[in-house]
């Protein structure tokens, strides 16, 4: 029994740890954001977001590739493939000149990291199903969660006690690291009688499929309208809290105690899940997440900043309860396409993601001044989000 659950611990900290790649490539260089852009010659703020935010588009899209492959060659393959990608992209990121290069090497970056972060998703939806899959996913991701709260105090350090660069070189070397103990210690969990043959129509069957099932395709337009408003948090936060509140030094702190709440959450959303269940959940973080928002931007509508206790209260709420919300919502919309695992991750992962990168973009354009645009858009999608849960709730019983 005991051995059982050591193996499953080590299970949760491997797919945590594949998927944390992802987190570490994005989190890292907030820091440096000023200090990069400087070297590329790249001077407006609002411009180098698109070093944060373009890195999703390569996500998203690289999970079109590697999800259906991953169907069909299995899924550990693809993963040295991704990672292989994804360490010619740093080297791209390193090297480059201009904010044009650079944005290239991160979707680049993107790219490959969508084969770790879409394949450990099908791995757990291989051995798991149901609240069991919330459960396991919640706690994947409070491990995930720690790379947010260490990634920018590592980036911090670096840039201090090296350059840029260094952090780029660092990602490099963990994920070999990972790369090795993914290797040695995870078996090939695609079973062969589940392999689908690869062809050129592997998408569109896959996407036909997917179709069929109404619950996948609405929570992941959920999925699309939640990432969009966290991405703009991720692509300017460093705006917010070095410009705008002149906290150069202190913002890796302040993100990473914000990350630690999102940890937190996710812990008990573990623990949790198994008695109110996925649905009701994510649907009361999802009204929370909403009515948080909305309050903000009732009080401070036209208005400054208020002051920094005040504001990283309301942000404190706000990343609570997405805990509560990303690992459910990913589980609530696997749950019925267990039997196309690789492409169904892959393809609702792509939707939301493209569903995510304009949002961030667009909204993140008019965090100049003050931070009202963030929950503004927070309120937006966690409304759009309300009216998606209350349609589905004449199919399924919710609360």
């Amino acid at each position: 029994m005991q051995n059982n659950q050591s193996v499953r611990l080590e299970f949760i900290v491997l797919m945590a740890s594949l998927m944390s790649i992802v987190a570490l490539a994005i989190d890292a260089i907030l820091p440096a954001m000023s200090t990069i852009g400087i070297s590329i010659n790249s001077l407006d703020s609002n411009s180098n977001q698109l070093l944060i935010t373009m890195i999703f588009l390569g996500l998203g899209s690289g999970q079109l590739l590697f999800g259906p492959l991953s169907d069909s060659f299995g899924r550990k393959p693809m993963v040295y493939i991704g990672l292989s990608v994804f360490a010619v992209a740093s080297i791209i990121c390193v090297l480059s000149p201009s904010l044009e290069w650079m944005i290239f090497g991160r979707i680049l970056q993107g790219i490959g990291l969508a084969a770790p972060r879409t394949i450990a998703i099908a791995i757990i939806r291989d051995m798991y199903k149901g609240d069991y899959m919330a459960k396991i996913m919640s706690f994947v991701t409070t491990f995930f969660i720690l790379v947010p709260v260490v990634a920018p105090v590592m980036g911090k350090f670096i840039l201090n006690h090296y350059n840029w660069r260094g952090i780029f070189y660092a990602q490099l070397v963990i994920a070999f690291v990972v790369c090795i103990w993914f290797w040695k210690r995870q078996p090939e969990t695609l079973k062969p009688e589940h392999k689908v043959k690869f062809t050129k129509f592997v998408f569109i069957n896959g996407l036909k499929e997917l179709l069929k099932y109404k619950v996948s395709i609405a929570f992941t337009i959920v999925s699309g309208f939640i990432s969009g408003a966290f991405i703009v948090y991720l692509s300017a936060s460093q705006i917010i809290f070095e410009n705008q509140y002149g906290l150069v030094n202190e913002f890796p702190y302040i993100f990473a105690g914000l990350a630690a709440g999102v940890g937190l959450s996710t812990f008990l959303n573990g623990s949790f899940v198994m008695r109110f269940g996925m649905w009701r959940l994510a649907f009361l973080a999802i009204l929370v997440f909403f009515l948080n928002s909305f309050c903000y931007v009732l009080f401070f509508w036209n208005s400054e900043n208020p002051s920094l206790p005040i504001l990283l209260v309301f942000m404190a709420i706000q990343f609570f309860t997405i805990g509560f919300i990303f690992g459910n919502l990913r589980a609530i919309a696997m749950e019925p396409i267990g039997h196309i695992a690789g492409i169904g991750a892959a393809i609702t992962g792509f939707i939301s993601t493209v569903m995510a990168v304009p949002i961030a973009n667009y909204i993140g354009s008019f965090v100049n001044e003050t931070a009202l645009p963030l929950f503004f858009g927070f309120s937006i999608f966690g409304f759009l989000s309300l009216s998606i849960f209350f349609y589905m709730k004449r199919d399924v019983k919710i609360v």
